[in-house]
């Protein structure tokens, strides 16, 4: 029998682009604020309704390649464009798409309006191990929602 559920790979892709070699994906997560009111004539009962939804960043981790989209957007959203104005497309919208064992896209997520707010070129090297250089990106963003 073979579980649906075993060996799950996926792609991410931005502007059009799937990103090479990434290895890891932080969780997707939200958190809905509670606020917590009482009505005038029930002073002892406590409602709670939903407030503002918040998104956690989503963090991207690969083995250092030649390929240089992380450099490239990270530096997006600190420097200036070549006509000397602010970066024009330091917000992208990222695509995770979850594949099974077969190939086939089994779900799929858009986060919105993304921008790298922490970019790591290198990890602390030392030559007495046997690590693999990462390179990470943290995205803040303004949203997520499932598209398969």
């Amino acid at each position: 029998m073979i579980d649906p559920h075993d060996n799950f790979k996926f792609r991410v892709e931005w502007d059009g682009n799937q990103i090479a070699g990434i290895s890891r994906v932080s969780a997707l997560r939200r958190t809905t604020e509670v606020i917590e009111h009482r009505e005038g004539n029930e002073p002892s009962v406590e409602r709670r309704l939903p407030g503002r939804t918040k998104y956690d960043p989503i963090t991207l981790e690969r083995g250092i390649t030649k390929d240089t989209a992380f450099e490239d957007w990270a530096n997006s959203v600190i420097g200036p464009s070549p006509a000397g104005g602010v970066a024009h497309s330091f917000r992208k919208d990222v695509t995770i798409e979850v594949i099974d064992e077969f190939g086939a896209v089994v779900r799929a997520y858009r986060a919105s309006r993304c921008w790298v707010s922490e970019y790591q070129a290198l990890p602390q090297l030392d030559a007495d191990t046997n690590w693999v250089a990462i390179e990470q990106i943290r995205l803040e963003n303004e949203g997520w929602e499932r598209v398969l």
